[in-house]
């Protein structure tokens, strides 16, 4: 096994982490349906994954006026509260998050959540105590803006060279770009490995094995 290479590794979380990529683009696009727009394809609501909700919703249905989001945005969370039980870590997870903290790194997320949303998630028994920090899209900058990176890099006293992004999103690979830090891309959850390419990733892995594998190698 290398020498650690990176003291804090960053997780996106639908999509690298949370197997949501299908219920989010679904419950865009039921949202959609609700107050007459058109309903983007699953390419297009699936694109927006990562981003905070109101620009993600902005980009899903470019055509409404601006006082009709915050109700697209309210149909948006009824249908995903209704389903978020069905909701579960990719099969590999839990044991890869135990591996790297034996290791002694520090762990964080960064996602466009909002601040609810993701404690729900976390309050899970066996995600308790994984995470040293978190960082949503409601109480920061939304992707790609660096501001969730350089928050919790300050936080947790970690360089840009120390640090590691891992997302499934062009959004991810450009907040860790535009922040400085290496990043690693992952294909299985809403965007297309085929598009990371101009971001320069270390590595796109093809399941949280390969994700695992190649951290305890190389991080």
């Amino acid at each position: 096994m290398k020498t650690r290479q990176f003291d804090l590794i960053v997780f996106d979380w639908d999509g690298t982490l949370f197997d949501s990529t299908g219920l989010i683009v679904q419950c865009i696009q039921a949202a959609c349906a609700d107050i007459g727009a058109v309903v983007p394809s699953n390419e297009a609501a699936a694109y927006v994954i990562g981003l905070g909700l109101h620009d993600a919703l902005k980009h899903a249905a470019p055509g409404l006026a601006e006082d009709d989001y915050p109700a697209l945005g309210q149909r948006y969370r009824h249908h995903y509260m209704a389903r978020q039980d069905e909701l579960v870590l990719f099969p590999g997870t839990l044991d890869m998050l135990h591996a790297l903290k034996a290791r002694n790194h520090h762990l964080a997320v960064a996602t466009g959540k909002n601040r609810r949303g993701l404690d729900d998630a976390l309050a899970q028994v066996e995600l308790r105590g994984l995470f040293d920090s978190t960082r949503t899209a409601d109480e920061t900058a939304s992707k790609p803006h660096p501001m969730m990176l350089l928050e919790l890099m300050a936080q947790l006293g970690c360089p840009p060279g120390r640090t590691l992004m891992i997302g499934d999103t062009t959004h991810d690979l450009l907040l860790a770009r535009n922040a400085g830090t290496a990043r690693v891309g992952v294909s299985y959850g809403a965007h297309g490995h085929d598009s990371f390419a101009p971001f320069e990733p270390l590595f796109v892995a093809h399941s949280t094995r390969e994700l695992h594998d190649w951290l305890l190698q190389n991080g």
